[in-house]
């Protein structure tokens, strides 16, 4: 049986101040603890129905209604765990960077980040604005590509600032990306899901472009940013970025 300290523990780490506070976030679905457990990723305990065999020496076999008073989903999995956080790695501007401005949707943020690992895109920047992604709800969106893209969170301002190379935006009213020279290597700056880029990165942008409509009333007002970011990739690698 669980302990209400544990409990304590596990409940907490839903909100992101707690997380940072003790450094820990939580993974559930036996496809996914698997997956991070042949990561990177250090594991500090594993509470599951049914024993995963494995050679994780903090595994607790608890029972169902132990797991759903400790699972964040509706209806739970038969385990969760809770890794480390690990420390943010060197920023390398090599290949295709996507940063993110203000991107407040955690299943958009995780389907991006899967987008990335997708796309083989090492380098995910995220505004201090951008959700955090060690969010449970964005963690389960990654499914395991957590391990595999490099995420930092910075003053995206003074980042872009400080780079090299070209900064494309996603923006309505930019040059159609169908028709435009793609570098080999860039930032591709997505904005928030309701007010794209602000005003202060936009500045920054050396490229806007944009996804054309092709539906005859042209009535759509917008893609969903993740989707956005899937085409504005696939366009970016079939370039051969």
């Amino acid at each position: 049986m669980l302990s209400k300290s544990q409990i304590k523990l596990i409940t907490s780490l839903k909100q992101k101040k707690y997380r940072q506070q003790h450094g820990l976030f939580v993974v559930e679905g036996v496809k996914t603890i698997k997956e991070l457990l042949q990561s990177h990723l250090v594991l500090h305990a594993l509470y599951t129905t049914e024993s995963f065999n494995s050679d994780a020496r903090n595994e607790i076999l608890i029972n169902e209604t132990d797991l759903k008073r400790i699972s964040f989903l509706t209806t739970p999995n038969t385990a969760l765990a809770i890794f480390k956080i690990p420390a943010e790695e060197p920023i390398e501007v090599n290949g295709l960077t996507v940063a993110l401005d203000a991107v407040r949707d955690p299943g958009n943020l995780g389907t991006i980040i899967r987008l990335c690992d997708w796309f083989g895109v090492k380098n995910l920047v995220c505004s201090h604005e951008t959700v955090d992604c060690f969010n449970p709800k964005v963690v389960q969106a990654t499914m395991g590509s957590i391990t595999r893209v490099t995420i930092n969170y910075v003053d995206l301002v003074e980042f872009l600032k400080a780079t090299e190379v070209p900064v494309y935006g996603a923006f309505m009213e930019g040059e159609n990306v169908y028709k435009e020279q793609l570098p080999e290597h860039g930032i591709l700056v997505m904005g928030n899901e309701a007010n794209g880029v602000s005003k202060k990165v936009e500045a920054i942008i050396t490229d806007k472009i944009s996804i054309p409509r092709f539906g005859d009333l042209q009535a759509t007002e917008s893609l969903n940013v993740a989707t956005a970011t899937a085409i504005l990739l696939s366009e970016f690698k079939r370039r051969g970025c």
